[in-house]
């Protein structure tokens, strides 16, 4: 069975775009025919966290527009290596300090969080996880057995939560290995994916994943992350229903950030999209204090102020909760309800 998802794997849609994808902020300008002058600085921010993005996201961007909502989330810019204000860490959710094993984050009750890789098919100048030890800190197929193990002997743990980077990143095949060795432990019930790849490059849905997911006896969630309604394109709407049909269940978190989605109008269509999808708002995150990050910050009571007004033109359930993580506490801090 496993050599014949290889041998699938080995020509997969995604990966074949994947591998197209832009790796250098040179090419990033000259594809979507930006002013070079900013060039230097953006190479200078990428050599410290490098450009990722695949083909499919950036056929969404408007070509000639330095302001693109979509380009600004993947644009290095000489902010990143500026001076940082006070409180901007490398580690700023405390991830480090919760780690019983490699890999391994056990900050809330019941539930526990995998990272299954350091690789993402984006990458997000806003990632809280940007300055993550990947190499020794991910559960790798070689340091995989003893977090297992340190599940088995934990029953009060229903929910594991695949992170990383993306862990849509690993090949079906080694998701079925991982998934399949979750099922074997009797007081796990859920399985929660958390990524990215379902809007940034939707072909990642396959029918093998799928496939997989119907026959786990693990009830599976899959919280995609959309910072905006342009980024919803018709491809995005497919995974969705791909994914509803294998009966998952789909939420969204999003990223409050600065000169990209605060404001009401661009969240408000950005919920309604969403909620078309058959996907649950769930979080609106103020942004980790990660180094390097400040410029997409926004103040809390600006955030308040913001998230009033989006709730007064929503149903509540189609608003997310307002939320911020503080490294220590126990539950994310939320700040407003819809």
């Amino acid at each position: 069975m496993i050599p014949r998802i290889l041998s699938v794997e080995k020509t997969a849609a995604w990966q074949r775009l994947l591998s197209q994808a832009i790796t250098d902020a040179e090419t990033l300008f000259h594809r979507l025919g930006l002013d070079t002058a900013k060039l230097p600085a953006a190479l200078q921010a990428a050599r410290a966290f490098r450009v990722m993005v695949p083909p499919s996201y950036l056929a969404r961007m408007a070509r000639g527009n330095p302001n693109d909502p979509l380009l600004l989330q993947v644009l290095p810019q000489a902010a990143e290596v500026a001076a940082q204000p006070p409180g901007y860490r490398r580690d700023p959710v405390g991830d480090d300090a919760a780690s019983p094993q490699p890999g391994l984050i056990h900050k809330y009750h019941g539930r526990v969080l995998l990272i299954t890789t350091g690789a993402c098919a984006i990458h997000c100048r806003y990632c809280f996880r940007r300055h993550y030890p990947y190499a020794e800190a991910s559960a790798s197929p070689q340091q995989l057995q003893p977090t297992l193990d340190w599940l088995r002997q934990h029953d009060d743990i229903e929910e594991v939560i695949l992170s990383g980077g993306d862990p849509l990143m690993l090949t079906d095949s080694r998701l079925d290995h991982l998934i399949t060795a979750l099922e074997d432990i009797a007081h796990i019930r859920r399985l929660r994916f958390h990524s990215r790849m379902p809007v940034v490059l939707p072909e990642r849905i396959t029918t093998t994943l799928l496939a997989r997911i119907r026959r786990s006896r693990l009830k599976s969630i899959m919280v995609i992350h959309a910072n905006h309604p342009a980024e919803l394109d018709h491809s995005v709407a497919n995974a969705c229903q791909q994914m509803r049909d294998a009966g998952m269940t789909l939420f969204n978190q999003s990223v409050l950030l600065n000169g990209i989605n605060n404001q009401p109008d661009v969240l408000e269509k950005l919920y309604k999209r969403l909620f078309s999808l058959g996907v649950q708002p769930y979080y609106l995150h103020l942004l980790d204090k990660v180094h390097g990050a400040a410029h997409f910050d926004i103040d809390e009571a600006s955030a308040q102020r913001l998230y009033t007004e989006v709730c007064a033109r929503l149903p509540g359930y189609m608003t997310p909760r307002l939320s911020r993580e503080i490294s220590g506490e126990g539950s994310k801090r939320i700040l407003g309800f819809g």
